[in-house]
C-alpha cells in the first residue's frame, strides 16, 4: 500500500469548494440582486482571506511553493507534452498557471460586479457587458481545469479530485511503477 503525505490543509480545501460553489451559483442568480450581489462579495471575501492564506499559510498554501517562473512553466509543458514529466505533490507548473488565470478572473469578475453597484459605473452598458464576458471566461477555464484535473489524475494515477477533499496525496517516494517508468 502506497504512503499519503497530508498536502491541502482544510482552509485551501474549503476555499476551493466553497469559490467553485459559490461562483456556479451566481450564473443561476439575476444580475444585480441582492443574492447575486451577497454571492459576488462573499467571493471576493473568500479571495481575501485566500490571498492571505497564500502568504502566510501551510507549505503548498504558499505562493513561493506554486507560483512558477516562465522558465519552469516552459519546461514543465515541455516534458509534459513529451510524456516525462513527473508527478509532483503540490501544483505543477501548468497547474499553477491555470490557478493564476482563475484567481485572476474571478477577481476582475467580482470588481466589474462591484463597479456596477457604485455611483460612478452604475447602469453602463459596457461594464455589464465586460462583466458577463470575464464571468463566462471564467466558466471557460473551470472546464478546462476540471479537464485537466480528470486527464493528470488518469496520467499518473492518482484521483486529484479527491485529494482536494481529503487533502492527501501518495508519497513521491511511493510513485507506482508507472511513474518509475516516466523518469
Amino acid at each position: 500500500m502506497n504512503a499519503t503525505v497530508k498536502v491541502w490543509d482544510p482552509l485551501v480545501r474549503v476555499f476551493h469548494w466553497s469559490l467553485a460553489g459559490l461562483f456556479l451559483a451566481n450564473f443561476f442568480t439575476e444580475d444585480g440582486e441582492l443574492v447575486h450581489r451577497g454571492i459576488g462579495y462573499a467571493v471576493l471575501a473568500l479571495l481575501t482571506v485566500r490571498f492571505v492564506w497564500g502568504w502566510v499559510g501551510t507549505r503548498h498554501a504558499r505562493f513561493v511553493d506554486w507560483v512558477p517562473g516562465p522558465r519552469r512553466v516552459r519546461t514543465y509543458l515541455r516534458e509534459r507534452l513529451a510524456g516525462r514529466s513527473r508527478r509532483q505533490l503540490g501544483h505543477n507548473p501548468g497547474a499553477a498557471v491555470m490557478i493564476l488565470a482563475l484567481l485572476v478572473g474571478v477577481l476582475l469578475v467580482g470588481v466589474t460586479g462591484w463597479l456596477q453597484t457604485t455611483d460612478a459605473f452604475f447602469g453602463t452598458p459596457w461594464l455589464e457587458s465586460l462583466h458577463e464576458a470575464l464571468a463566462y471566461g471564467v466558466l471557460a477555464l473551470v472546464v478546462v481545469h476540471v479537464l485537466a484535473a480528470v486527464g493528470e489524475s488518469v496520467h499518473y494515477g492518482e484521483n486529484l479530485v479527491a485529494s482536494m477533499i481529503h487533502g492527501r496525496k501518495r508519497a513521491l517516494g511511493q510513485d507506482d511503477e508507472r511513474d518509475e517508468s516516466l523518469r
